[in-house]
């Protein structure tokens, strides 16, 4: 990665605390870059504030203060609607639970998106088919996800992040629900969209998933520990969920 390379993510000094009758101060300052085409997993024990901070990212929660720039858009203060537009616009997720709608089949979910951007349903189906088809998953357009393997579950869930062209895709925990061969296939899958250039975020307890990402950021008690950085053996968290 050359120093060159666009920025995606870039927080600044950035502080979280809910309030309370013992006020909770869970992230401390954070610095953090993360560059397009960048495959980075974000590790820490249950309460160290990953969680916090992916949904910061994520534009599902604010900051206190600090700056967070979104490629390149100051992410402060928004309203409902601009976080929205936002989100919808530049950020694919996918979750642990996959989050599939039971009562709509492949084609359907992977669409979503694009009904709530005034897509016509000819054309977002249309789509729909190709990122299905990108997923090996075409002769699984109209099952329900009862129908489905998890890990083809995962995979639609995938489809769906990347119908609108994300600039980046934050995976929380995507793993989690899945057995340890259908992981690696899921992981497989994030590397191949890494290849072809997709900036991925991945949140993750799990140190075999983070040995399979570029670089791993390590999260304790709402700071980066320091020695964070490119993979190795030596820097793969051995965390708790």
């Amino acid at each position: 990665m050359t120093d060159n390379t666009e920025v995606m993510i870039s927080l600044k000094d950035v502080n979280k605390t809910y309030p309370g009758a013992v006020p909770l101060h869970v992230l401390k300052g954070i610095d953090l870059e993360v560059r397009k085409g960048e495959l980075v997993s974000i590790m820490g024990a249950s309460g160290s504030g990953k969680s916090t901070l992916l949904n910061i990212l994520g534009i599902l929660d604010n900051y206190d203060t600090g700056t967070y720039y979104l490629d390149g858009v100051l992410v402060k203060d928004l309203t409902e609607n601009r976080a929205a537009e936002l989100r919808n616009r530049m950020i694919g997720f996918v979750f642990q639970s996959f989050n599939l709608i039971n009562y709509k089949n492949a084609v359907e979910n992977v669409a979503l998106p694009l009904f709530y951007q005034g897509v016509s349903r000819r054309k977002r189906n249309a789509l729909a088919m190709e990122q299905l088809e990108r997923m090996g998953l075409a002769d699984r357009a109209h099952h329900l996800p009862g129908e489905m393997s998890g890990g083809q579950k995962q995979r639609v869930a995938i489809a769906r992040a990347l119908i609108t062209h994300p600039s980046i895709i934050l995976a929380d925990e995507p793993t989690g629900a899945l057995d340890s061969k259908t992981s690696h296939d899921v992981m497989n899958t994030f590397r191949e969209l890494n290849d072809e250039g997709m900036t991925i975020l991945i949140v993750t307890h799990d140190p075999g998933v983070g040995a399979q990402t570029n670089r791993i950021i390590r999260i304790s008690d709402g700071v980066i520990i320091p020695d964070s950085g490119i993979v190795t053996p030596d820097n793969i968290c051995q965390c708790d969920a």
